[in-house]
C-alpha cells in the first residue's frame, strides 16, 4: 500500500500539477466546482483520493468528467491497469511509453517518463524508444514486452516467436494485462490529441516526429 500511495503522489504532482495555463486551453476548458453536475462532483471526488490523487481540472480528466456516466467506468479500469496488474512499474510504464510513442503523445509521454525512471527502467532504453529504435541492452522481459507491443502497433500481427517469448515471460494472465494497459492508453492517447494537451514544458525530452 505504501508503495501505492508513493506512486499515486508522484503522478498526480506530475499529472495535475503541469495541467496547463488556463489561456491555452480551447478544448475541453476546466469546469469549475460550481459547474459541476452531482454526478460529476461524485466522479471528482473519487478521483482525488489516493492513489491516484488528481484534479478533475488536469488532462485527461477535465474531458473524461464531460461523460460522468463513462467516467467512473474508465477510473474503475486505470485503477486496475496502474497498480493492479501481474506487472511491475517497470514494466507497465514500459507498456504506457511504448503507446504513447506510436501516438506521439506528448503529454502522456511526459507524465510517464518519470514513474518509468523511478520504476526502474533504463533512461537508454527509453531515448530508443522515444527515437522510434529497437532499444539495446533490455532486459528479457523489457524486450518480450518490446517485441509484442511493436507487433501490434507496427506489424498488426503477432509472430509465434513473439508470442512465445511473451507467454514465457509473462504468461497468459500478463499478456492480457499488458494488451489492457495499451488498449486503455490507446485510449487516453486518443483523448490527449483530441484535447491539444501537449508537454506543459521541457523538464522531459519532447518525443521527436517520426518520418512514416
Amino acid at each position: 500500500m505504501r508503495r501505492l500511495l508513493k506512486a499515486g503522489i508522484l503522478a498526480a504532482s506530475v499529472l495535475a500539477a503541469h495541467a496547463g495555463r488556463a489561456e491555452d486551453i480551447t478544448r475541453f476548458a476546466p469546469l469549475k466546482a460550481e459547474e459541476l453536475s452531482p454526478a460529476q462532483k461524485a466522479w471528482a471526488d473519487l478521483i482525488t483520493a489516493p492513489p491516484r490523487n488528481a484534479k478533475f481540472t488536469a488532462p485527461p480528466y477535465r474531458a473524461h468528467i464531460r461523460n460522468p456516466d463513462l467516467a467512473p467506468k474508465l477510473s474503475n479500469l486505470s485503477e486496475y491497469l496502474r497498480w493492479n496488474t501481474s506487472l511491475p512499474p517497470r514494466l507497465s510504464e514500459m507498456a504506457i511509453l511504448i503507446t504513447a510513442r506510436h501516438w506521439t503523445a506528448q503529454y502522456e509521454w511526459f507524465a510517464y517518463y518519470p514513474l518509468a525512471l523511478k520504476g526502474g527502467l533504463d533512461p537508454k532504453v527509453l531515448d530508443a524508444i522515444a527515437k522510434g529504435t529497437r532499444p539495446d541492452g533490455m532486459k528479457d522481459d523489457e524486450a518480450a514486452l518490446y517485441d509484442l507491443g511493436i507487433a501490434l502497433y507496427r506489424d498488426r500481427k503477432v509472430s509465434d516467436a513473439v508470442y512465445k517469448a511473451a507467454q514465457d515471460k509473462f504468461g497468459e494472465r500478463g499478456i492480457m494485462d499488458i494488451i489492457a494497459i495499451m488498449g486503455y492508453y490507446d485510449l487516453v492517447s486518443m483523448t490527449l490529441i483530441t484535447m491539444q494537451a501537449g508537454a506543459p514544458n521541457d523538464s522531459v525530452p519532447q518525443l521527436p516526429v517520426l518520418e512514416k
